[in-house]
């Protein structure tokens, strides 16, 4: 009988331990990506040109760092003053803050002063990059941009020997693109698609199931949508008109019950 109740304790004990994991097991809602885009402009300067050749963009942000996809090459920064810029490198984020964006330059950087070509040194940014500092604050689904502004006068060093270098002066813009829509439905557990228009536009979700019933259409661009939740059977679509998006925010529309 004694070996009986401690089996049965035993069994008790295993079967606790099985629950408590279980409920540590429960999978988090996944945090939904934000699309990041890098882009390069710069102020006018007194050179016929500016030639930086960009082989890596770097973001780091809680810890965490990622390589963007680059568009490597060789660009004349005088191409892009005055207003122009050009798209250096794109990604999908998932983290809420980026602290460092970390520019990495090739070795075939140079300028052009009076016609004749001179080969810029830039020992730091070839060893480790240049470590620009931001403090951007990212909402999940919602598309930014950071401008690096490069200023060419001050970037050029004329060492006084015929010799040049680059020490670039680099401004960082944070702006975001678009806005995003998210909600609820209820009850848990159930699969349905969601359509935000306006106009002519259309951009669709779906509700993620292992994430409480939640949605969210992201990369919208500001304006007045009508929202469309369409549920597997026996539910009934629902439809929420004059959704308000704004840059840079998340319009929550709330708990929808089925």
């Amino acid at each position: 009988m004694k070996t009986l109740k401690k089996l049965l304790f035993v069994i008790t004990i295993g079967l606790s331990i099985v629950s408590c994991k279980k409920e540590k097991t429960v999978a988090e809602p996944q945090r939904e990506p934000t699309p990041y885009y890098v882009l390069m402009t710069d102020a006018p300067a007194l050179y016929n040109a500016v030639y930086v050749d960009i082989q890596g963009v770097e973001i780091t942000g809680n810890g965490n760092s990622v390589m963007l996809n680059v568009n490597p090459g060789i660009y004349n920064l005088l191409d892009f003053s005055n207003g122009v810029d050009t798209l250096i490198a794109t990604g999908s984020l998932m983290i809420d803050k980026v602290q460092q964006i970390r520019l990495i330059l090739g070795p075939n950087n140079s300028v052009v002063v009076n016609n004749v070509s001179h080969p810029l040194q830039t020992p730091s940014a070839q060893q480790s990059g240049l470590k620009l500092q931001v403090h951007q604050d990212l909402q999940a689904g919602v598309a930014y941009y950071v401008l690096l502004d490069f200023d060419a006068n001050m970037s050029i060093v004329d060492e006084g020997n015929g010799n040049y270098s680059l020490k670039p002066v680099i401004r960082t813009i944070e702006i975001a693109l678009s806005g995003s829509i998210k909600g609820k439905i209820i009850p848990l557990g159930v699969f349905a698609t969601v359509v935000a228009t306006s106009g002519s536009n259309s951009y669709s979700s779906v509700v993620n199931i292992n994430a409480n019933g939640e949605f969210i259409v992201a990369g919208l661009p500001p304006g007045t949508y009508s929202l469309t939740i369409t549920p597997v059977s026996p539910y009934n679509p629902i439809t929420i008109n004059n959704v308000i998006v704004t840059v840079g925010t998340t319009t929550n529309v709330g708990n929808f019950n089925l």
